[in-house]
């Protein structure tokens, strides 16, 4: 759960920090409605760019930014995009919202507001002697970093020594200590074996779990969920939600399911990972290419009682798109030969390797269910291209130019030919056995509570039920905590 336990000493401190700074926190209600944000913060923002780091870009953690890199203030609806049937093949309505215009430019930096707010608002964490952790295997240490060093706090990035290049340069402008661990994206123990090491020989420290912080759970519920809703309002007519599509790295995001079940009943949550580490679908394990997703371990924060389908996605497909998505082979192929439209070729991309993947997993999702045009299906690109240029510098390293011959063999056997294995469809008892692999992870490994594990099982409707009804309680406590630092006077 979320603690919420008023530390007063180093409130205090932390209070007097903020006012030093500058800084003033945004609520939950502002990060769903911008138009709540004060007059003042907006005049500010007109003159500031999305990524610099100071404290006024706290206000822009919000899926409502207007899509522009310097200057811009914020839009009625989330930015999203529809990808049409030329590209997907299928006839339903595939849309998602598109993360790219976060500070950071990946949606992760709101998951670490929500982990990090509580504790701040509260004086559980105090910037003027803890340092941040953020173990991670990528996007959430960068806006964890970044989210701190605007409370000028230091940082400890931990994330694996395979991640692609661009996240290491950009930490070292903002993280005080960077630890690379061994491996790649699915090696999360290395990451906690280093936090246990932290927590023995260190007494400075503060960690941020993305995988047991409520937090996370609670920023994409509320936050997102809601984002989410507006879209599909938007956009729905007379046609039929049917369900919301995502990859499961630290089960932060898949929280808006819990959301959009509650607005719509009768839709669906189907949670994804890579078919080379397959741990929801079969228990499995093994190495993969979809960085941000997937890490050969049940997140304790995932609602697993609440997944629908499992759908597992092959990384070559992931990588296959990646290129053609972007070399300009392949998006004169997408438009000359596919026939797919022009602008909506040329935003591709927004779509960084993880995103590519929530897409796929809603094609197959569509010809599961054997979809039409009625039937409307929501995802997240949840960063872009930007974070992956590395990894285009090294396939064409590897495979050399990219051609239109590519293009062809990657467009009909990693997109047209998407076919519907590697999915299930979860009973009372398939769910229940992806629930129990949580306890090899946090009770065995992390010391976790037990009974709390059996809470989420059992007593399901009352545990989820109670971390979603904080949302008041902690826009309380930042309001109250901006009070007393008094810059809004």
């Amino acid at each position: 759960m979320i603690d919420l336990t008023i530390h007063e000493d180093q409130l205090e401190r932390t209070v007097q920090r903020c006012r030093e700074r500058n800084i003033i926190i945004p609520t939950f209600k502002q990060m769903k409605n911008p138009a709540l944000i004060p007059s003042q913060i907006k005049e500010q923002l007109r003159e500031i760019g999305l990524w610099d780091i100071v404290p006024q870009n706290l206000f822009r953690i919000t899926w409502k930014n207007e899509p522009v890199e310097h200057g811009g203030l914020f839009r009625d609806i989330a930015n999203y995009m529809e990808i049409p049937p030329e590209i997907s093949g299928v006839e339903a309505r595939i849309i998602a919202l598109v993360g790219k215009w976060f500070p950071t430019g990946a949606h992760k930096v709101g998951a670490t507001f929500g982990c990090l707010v509580p504790p701040l608002v509260t004086g559980q964490f105090d910037p003027t002697r803890h340092k941040a952790v953020w173990p991670s295997t990528g996007n959430y240490c960068r806006g964890g970093a970044y989210d701190a060093t605007l409370l000028a706090c230091e940082s400890i990035a931990i994330l694996p020594e395979e991640m692609s290049q661009e996240r290491f340069d950009w930490l070292r402008k903002v993280a005080g200590e960077i630890v690379a661990t061994p491996g790649s994206e699915s090696n999360v123990k290395e990451i906690y074996d280093k936090v246990w090491e932290l927590r023995r020989t260190r007494d400075d420290i503060f960690v941020f779990n993305q995988f047991s912080e409520f937090g996370n759970y609670l920023f994409h519920y509320d936050v997102t969920g809601h984002a989410m809703e507006e879209v599909i309002e938007k956009e729905i007519g007379g046609g039929r939600f049917q369900a919301v599509c995502l990859t499961t790295g630290s089960a932060g995001t898949i929280a808006c399911g819990d959301y959009l079940k509650q607005v719509y009943p009768s839709s669906k949550v189907a949670a994804g990972e890579a078919l080379q580490c397959p741990t929801l679908l079969l228990n499995g394990y093994g190495a993969h290419r979809i960085e941000g997703i997937g890490d050969k371990h049940v997140p304790w924060i995932h609602n697993v009682r609440n997944t629908d389908m499992v759908i597992a996605i092959d990384d070559n497909d992931t990588m296959n798109l990646m290129r053609l998505f972007n070399e300009p082979a392949g998006r004169k192929y997408l438009i000359n030969d596919v026939g797919a439209p022009e602008e909506i070729v040329d935003n591709l991309d927004l779509l960084g390797i993880s995103s590519i993947a929530n897409l796929l997993m809603c094609i197959k999702f569509a010809k599961y269910y054997e979809l039409n045009r009625d039937d409307l299906i929501i995802t997240v690109f949840t960063d872009s291209m930007d974070m992956y240029h590395s990894r285009l510098h090294e396939a064409r390293q590897s495979h050399g130019e990219y051609t239109r011959e590519d293009a062809v063999r990657d467009f009909h056997l990693s997109l047209a030919s998407t076919k519907i294995d590697a999915m299930q469809e979860l009973t009372f008892y398939d769910r229940k056995r992806i629930h129990h692999l949580k306890y090899f992870t946090w009770i065995e490994q992390q010391k976790f509570d037990l009974e709390e594990l059996n809470s989420q099982w059992y007593d399901y409707h009352e545990y989820w039920s109670a971390i979603q009804a904080l949302v008041p309680q902690i826009d309380s406590l930042i309001e109250r905590f901006n009070e007393r630092v008094g810059l809004l006077r």
